[in-house]
């Protein structure tokens, strides 16, 4: 168990580590270039509320789709829904539009596009069974096949020849929780074509990713090798298979070696990040903010086997990226490795729709710093604007790691870093109130923290 000095130490580790690094990190080659990153899309073709004043809409919906090709959706879809999605729903077709159009229009120099996972909407396939008058099992496959068909080519249009790398998420899937094999099976040749437009080796791609939702692919001109990992397979509500999980474990391990040897950088790309599930554990029980539980992202024993393979490879990973949570938030997820999450693009849980650009230094291949993009949906007329740049804002500079890890012990100390982190978690929805005094503690020491004993215990003595 961590006690509450070794807590105050270990956050005093990772500043010293920041401190030290900051000068070897620092624009070192005057020169940098964008990569845009999304996540969370959620995209979701029928027409909400899921309520009974719907079910005949969203029937005659379902009838349309199912008899058109996806070429045809755009027309379908906008007639269904002319409003972008409000709060609490995942992105119909405006919402999509309007985020594609942002994107497309602030690419810039972008050498990729990378997103962080789930596609998909929530229960596509349930809903689609609700809706549709062939209730087998094989015709809601065939939807969300074709639903996914339809993200990817949308995307694909916003952003022209770039590669979309991307991770999978849990909606990505059959089943509501996957990415599930026999999903994986039917679509991966469409992720390689549509997603990474040809990028990287195809054969090796399919072959993971039918196996188990990971992949490789590389950059020769950045001298680059970016890394698609299937962490919802590690997550405690999936029953994976042990000898998938063991193999892609040895595959990330023996992928690192491997860029290690040949002097590449990696971008490690995931969707559900390891440390805590903070939405969930950030409801106390008792009135004091205490905690007797917590829950965790990853099984304990994935999470520590993850963290002793990346630790091998000191230097090598200059990028790690995650979604899921849709809030826009950081974890020390051990020394020298810091995970960035972009909030998401479905404001299902309350967030604004969001995304990032991120500034990498093209000799470290390391972030130095990112703009925020949101859509505030409280606003008059809907559209995208930066909400902030990260190193002005927090008024750091040198690299992006080194910042968030100088960071984390000032969202402590300091009031005002720590109210302006926490409008920002939630992409400025300032009508939301999830993050209070009383569970901040959570949020806080979950950046921190990545087991479910310290965390409990870290919590308990903030």
């Amino acid at each position: 168990m961590l006690s509450r000095r070794s807590f105050i130490e270990l956050s005093g580790g990772f500043l010293l580590c920041g401190c030290a690094n900051t000068s070897s990190t620092n624009n070192s080659s005057g020169s940098n270039f964008p990569v845009l990153v999304f996540s969370d899309v959620h995209f979701q073709p029928f027409i909400s509320p899921f309520t009974a004043a719907t079910l005949a809409a969203n029937m005659a919906l379902v009838a349309l789709l199912d008899a058109a090709d996806t070429s045809q959706w755009p027309a379908i879809l906008q007639a269904s829904a002319t409003a972008p999605s409000a709060y609490g729903a995942d992105t119909n077709y405006p919402l999509l539009v309007l985020t594609l159009e942002s994107i497309q229009q602030n690419l810039g120099a972008s050498p990729a596009v990378l997103y962080t996972g789930d596609f998909l909407g929530h229960g596509v396939d349930q809903l689609y069974t609700t809706y549709s008058t062939d209730k087998t099992a094989a015709a809601a496959m065939a939807f969300v096949d074709k639903t996914l068909t339809f993200i990817l080519q949308q995307i694909r249009a916003a952003v022209g020849n770039l590669p979309v790398y991307f991770a999978l998420g849990n909606c990505d899937s059959y089943t509501g929780y996957g990415p599930n094999s026999a999903f994986l099976a039917s679509n991966a040749q469409q992720l390689y074509s549509l997603a990474l437009n040809g990028a990287g080796d195809q054969q090796a791609f399919i072959t993971t990713v039918a196996d188990g939702g990971y992949y490789a692919a590389e950059s020769t001109a950045l001298n680059l090798m970016i890394i698609g990992l299937n962490s919802i397979a590690l997550s405690p509500l999936v029953t994976a298979d042990p000898a998938m999980i063991a193999a892609q474990f040895a595959w990330l391990d023996g992928k690192l070696a491997e860029a290690s040897a040949a002097g590449k950088k990696v971008w490690l790309l995931m969707h559900a990040p390891p440390g805590a599930d903070e939405g969930t554990t950030g409801k106390p029980a008792n009135d004091n903010g205490n905690l007797t539980t917590a829950t965790m992202m990853w099984v304990d024993i994935h999470q520590a086997t993850f963290l002793g393979i990346i630790e091998k490879y000191p230097g090598v990973i200059a990028m790690t990226l995650a979604g899921h949570t849709h809030m826009d938030e950081f974890r020390l997820i051990s020394q020298g490795n810091v995970l960035e999450i972009t909030a998401g693009i479905s404001p299902v849980f309350g967030n604004n729709p969001a995304y990032k650009i991120f500034t990498m230094d093209s000799l470290s291949l390391e972030s130095t710093d990112f703009s925020a993009m949101n859509c505030n949906l409280q606003t008059t007329p809907l559209q995208f604007s930066r909400s902030y740049v990260f190193s002005q804002s927090y008024a750091v500079d040198g690299s992006l790691a080194d910042s968030l890890v100088r960071l984390f012990p000032t969202l402590k100390s300091s009031t005002s870093a720590q109210t302006l982190y926490r409008g920002n978690f939630i992409s400025g929805n300032t009508s939301a109130n999830m993050i209070t005094d009383l569970n901040w503690p959570v949020y806080w020491c979950g950046i921190g923290v990545m087991t479910q004993a310290d965390l409990i215990t870290a919590v308990n003595s903030y």
